[in-house]
Order: C-alpha cells, then structure tokens, then sequence
C-alpha cells in the first residue's frame, strides 16, 4: 500500500522510472506475501483463527483488499496494463465482500468483547481504506470492464459513501478513545496516522468520481453535493496532520519512545503518499490549482519517509538474517 502510492505520487510528478521501479518492487512484494499469507494459515491456522476474531488485530486483513487495489492502479497508470489491472480488482472486490464482512459479523457476535481503549484504534480505519481502494479502482476502470459505464460509476459512487458513512462512525469510537481514556505513548502507534489517510483516500475516490461526472447522469446531478462533501474530507484530513505529528513528537521527545523501525511505520507512509495524490487530483476536481503547492510540499515529505522507511526495513532484515549474534 505504502510503496504503491508513493509509485502514484511519482508519476504525478514526471518520475516515471522511479514510478515503474518501484512498481516492479511492489509486484514481488505483494506476490511473496500472498505467499506468506497462505504458509501462515497452513501452518498456523489456529493464530489466523484468533486474530480475525481479535478486535485490535482483524481489521489488518483489510490490508490486502487495499494493497490489490492500490497495485490495480499501479498497472493501469504507469503500464498501462488494463488486463491486469483487472484481475486484480476482481481479487480486491471479492476479498472486501469477504473480509469487511467476516471482521464486522466475528467481532459482533463475539461474547467476550475487550474494552474500547483496548479494542480501537486507526486499524479500524482500514475498513474505510478498503472500501475507498475499491471505488478507486473501479472509476480508472470504468469502460473497460464489462459493464455499463452508469453502472459502474454508480457502483463506485456507493462504495464511496458507504466509505464516508464508515469513516465518519469509526473516526467518532477513535476520538472517543483518545479523549476520554488514558493514552499510553506506546499506544500512539503509527497506524493512528490512518486517521489521516482514510480521509485522503476518501478525497481521490471522490476526485476521480468528479473527473469523470460526464459519463453519468446522477453523479451530474450530484456534482455539486459531490464537491463539498470531498472537500470535506480533505479538509478534515488536512486538520489531522499536525495533530498527529505533535502526539508524535510527545510519543518520541517527551515520552522517550526510541525512533526505530518497526513496520507499523509504513502505516505513516501510505497517509502521507496518498494526501499527495489525492491533493493533486482535488486541485483539478474543483479547480483549485492553489493547493497544489500543499501538493509539492508534502510528495518531498512522502518520499523522504518512504526513504527512511525502506531503508531501516532493509537494514533490519540484514541484521535478522547475517548479523551473527552471541549464544
């Protein structure tokens, strides 16, 4: 997911052989962990078993419809590769039906449920990533799938809302958590950035739904409401950033938290790449070229964390697999 919209954000900024290249990563990546996946539940199917019926842990499952999606894009802008584009949506959408509905179902009829401080936090926002991934995808697929194009933005419309309506009950339960429970520093984990990303997720879906207003009739109709209501949650999005970042700073500064790597820490790099794109594509939904310097702003931010990022990945894994330890 991380490394995939920072490939986007690239191409929206003239570095196609960064882009290509870092989509070649995301495509060996993506299949060697399926691969992972499936070992793990062979092995382990007990462990996969608890966590999708763990309220902290199941919303991670939702990863992988984000991450099929969001490498969906991947091959359809920067290879222009439309058929596999495709297959990968077909893998996004059918795991969102399966996924977001086991997560709600288990945990609903769950009988002994742990408390909020200890249940909530941004991973629930995945159910909003997810289900965003998906309308995005299908909009940039809109005519080339055997559907009507109505249809098809009309689907995307609805996995839009259905987005929105998510974001706007969990990000009430993550609120709620912060403000009126005790925040330990260790719990201010990186995935809280997601509160930022759903919402900037939730901008480009309904940007490139605007794009492409003249293929339907209602989302016409829609236009304006459509408008304001991604304005909002770009708004909103943007509201997050510094907050964040100061909790940050009291987690790291005050708190002594050592700044190490731990890969929670790509939950901070899908945010800030996705505000990136999804502010580009706001300022031509809207015509509002002036926020595109928020845009050359924060692609620098995006792509310097994503640097630091895969950098102590790398070196982490060299130091699990050839660093000799003593007995």
């Amino acid at each position: 997911m991380a490394t995939g919209i920072i490939s986007i954000a690239g191409l929206l900024f003239g570095l196609k052989e960064f882009a290509s290249l870092l989509l070649l990563v995301n495509l060996i990546s993506y299949v060697l962990l399926c691969i992972l996946y499936v070992y793990r539940y062979v092995k382990y199917s007990a462990k996969v078993v608890d966590d999708l019926t763990d309220h902290a842990k199941s919303p991670g499952f939702l990863t992988f419809v984000a991450a099929s999606n969001v490498l969906g894009v991947q091959f359809l802008l920067i290879w222009n590769d439309v058929v596999t584009a495709k297959i990968l949506f077909m893998i996004g959408a059918l795991s969102w039906v399966l996924l977001i509905y086991l997560f709600f179902s288990l945990v609903i009829v769950k009988q002994e449920k742990p408390s909020i401080e200890k249940a909530i936090s941004g991973v629930w926002l995945l159910t909003v990533v997810s289900t965003q991934s998906v309308s995005v995808l299908m909009t940039q697929l809109s005519g080339h799938i055997p559907f009507p194009v109505e249809w098809t933005l009309f689907s995307s419309l609805v996995f839009f809302l259905c987005g929105c309506m998510l974001y706007i009950i969990v990000i009430t339960l993550i609120m709620y958590r912060l403000v009126f429970f005790t925040l330990q520093a260790e719990q201010f984990a990186p995935p809280y950035w997601i509160n930022m990303g759903a919402v900037a997720i939730t901008t480009l879906a309904g940007s490139l739904l605007i794009h492409r207003h003249a293929e339907s009739a209602l989302i016409v109709s829609l236009l304006p409401f459509l408008k304001g209501f991604t304005l909002l949650f770009w708004s909103i999005g943007t509201w997050w950033i510094p907050l964040v970042f100061i909790l940050g700073i009291w987690r790291h500064w005050v708190k002594k938290i050592p700044l190490e790597y731990h890969p929670q820490y790509w939950g901070m790099v899908f945010p800030l790449g996705m505000y990136t794109v999804s502010t580009v594509r706001l300022a031509a939904a809207i015509d509002m070229p002036l926020i595109l310097k928020i845009a050359d702003v924060f692609v620098v931010i995006a792509l310097v964390v994503w640097g630091i990022v895969f950098w102590g990945m790398i070196i982490t894994l060299f130091r699990v697999f050839f660093v000799t330890r003593d007995p």
